[in-house]
């Protein structure tokens, strides 16, 4: 079974207290207007409650794979809650890709996968020996949503 993984904690944390984003800019506030998930803990942030807007990589270092994208997150701390599929993930359908341990994307493994699959298609790229984790995205606007490990 995949492990589903937010944004470490510390990062979040670093984000609220002030850390500058991908871009180098400081994260946004703004009040949601619900239907905003944030990228930690996993949960839909409520509507009127504050949240975070900025650039986010979810990669180590600057490399032609390294995608940046728009995130949300809540203002305040928060902590995931499980390692399963979260409620947050409630399009009809994701974009998956896998990446090597070096953080490239593998080619032939993206694919927009339809909610009810992403478990046995990110287990079976996990099964692979060349793949390290499965990023998930939004197939609609490419958005990073989380990562997926092995347990």
């Amino acid at each position: 079974m995949p492990t589903y993984r937010g944004m470490p904690v510390a990062q979040a944390e670093a984000y609220r207290a002030g850390a500058a984003d991908a871009y180098g800019n400081p994260p946004e506030r703004k009040l949601s207007e619900g239907g905003a998930p944030c990228r930690c803990c996993l949960e839909m942030i409520p509507e009127g409650e504050e949240m975070l807007v900025l650039a986010y990589r979810p990669f180590d270092g600057l490399q032609p794979y390294a995608e940046t994208g728009p995130i949300f997150l809540c203002a305040e701390s928060c902590a995931p809650k499980g390692t399963g599929l979260p409620d947050v993930v409630v399009s009809p359908d994701y974009l998956l890709k896998a990446y090597s341990a070096d953080q490239r994307i593998i080619y032939g493994t993206g694919r927009i996968t339809p909610r009810d699959e992403i478990d046995a298609y990110a287990g079976s790229l996990l099964d692979r020996e060349d793949v390290a984790f499965v990023d998930l995205r939004s197939a609609r606007n490419n958005c990073w949503q989380i990562r997926i490990t092995r347990t």
